[in-house]
């Protein structure tokens, strides 16, 4: 089965299913060839979308991306999201002095660069403002972003971890519309389904993304035993296993939400598109719900 594919704006399509890369340079093995059968795996069952972040790996993993991409067609396979303005005091930051967030246009432009050379690509299909920045001036960013895009250098932008006011803050400033905002959601983070962050989304036809679709591994923990015994019995029933029935439950909901997927190991990457053989109906998704919850809806 080829997971499905979605549009986010006109001219950018993503796999509805992301494989996530944040974990990629902590891997025993960060070899091109193994990266590559990696993103191989995914392509086997049309996820084409890798989400980056200068960040992860402690500054390194888009570049562990880049030496697997070298001397290959995969870039021209594949759709890259990365991520800025997360300083911490790591990798080629290590000399500053406190983790803080940078939105200022210098520091973009810089990020930009970084990781189109570290990744050994020409452009970038979707750059994201990693946090909301509390020092952010919104005419300088959103200027910044404009620029970005009209250099050619980044193809479309949006944000994670935004609320709607930070959206609406710096989308305020900009000519450029923000394609998507990437957030925490989950049976364990069900939060953003009341709170009005995917609310908003939805009410503009903004697909979301969802980081940490499994909770971060709570979903495998003792406290989270009923629910697990639930997803345990509809995952017998489809064949899958019971993270693809987590996934599913988010790709139910109506606002079309991406989730993103982060694992190294390649059989649970090649398991990653069941999710899409799983039909959850709205009194299946409730149900999780509430096991989720805790207790019922009022």
């Amino acid at each position: 089965m080829t997971v499905s594919r979605i549009t986010l704006a006109q001219d950018l399509e993503f796999s509805r299913i992301v494989y996530g890369m944040w974990r990629l340079s902590d891997d025993t093995d960060t070899s091109p060839e193994h990266v590559r059968a990696k993103i191989e795996a995914c392509l086997e069952q049309g996820i084409t979308t890798m989400d980056q972040a200068d960040i992860y790996g402690g500054y390194e993993a888009e570049e562990v991306l880049g030496r697997a991409l070298k001397g290959t067609d995969l870039r021209d396979r594949i759709e890259i999201v990365t991520k800025c303005d997360i300083v911490a005091p790591a990798g080629r930051y290590a000399d500053r002095r406190v983790k803080h967030y940078d939105t200022s246009r210098a520091h973009i432009e810089a990020s930009i660069d970084h990781s189109l050379r570290l990744m050994e690509i020409e452009h970038i299909d979707l750059l994201l403002i990693h946090r909301p920045d509390p020092m952010m001036d919104h005419h300088e960013t959103g200027a910044a972003l404009d620029a970005a895009v009209a250099s050619g250098k980044v193809r479309h932008v949006g944000v994670s971890n935004f609320k709607l006011h930070d959206w609406t803050l710096l989308q305020s400033a900009m000519k450029t519309p923000l394609v998507t905002n990437q957030i925490e959601l989950s049976l364990l983070a069900p939060e953003g389904f009341v709170n009005g962050d995917v609310a908003f989304l939805q009410e503009r036809g903004i697909r979301p993304m969802a980081w940490s679709p499994l909770g971060g591994g709570a979903l495998f923990q003792p406290e989270a035993a009923a629910l697990r015994n639930r997803m345990d019995q509809i995952a017998a029933d489809h064949g899958v296993d019971t993270a693809a029935v987590a996934v599913a439950w988010l790709l139910a909901h109506p606002a079309a939400i991406l989730p993103v997927m982060g694992t190294n190991t390649i059989d649970r990457i090649r398991a990653l598109g069941a999710a899409e053989r799983v039909k959850i109906d709205r009194q299946t998704w409730f149900e999780l719900y509430t096991l989720a919850l805790g207790h019922e809806v009022p």
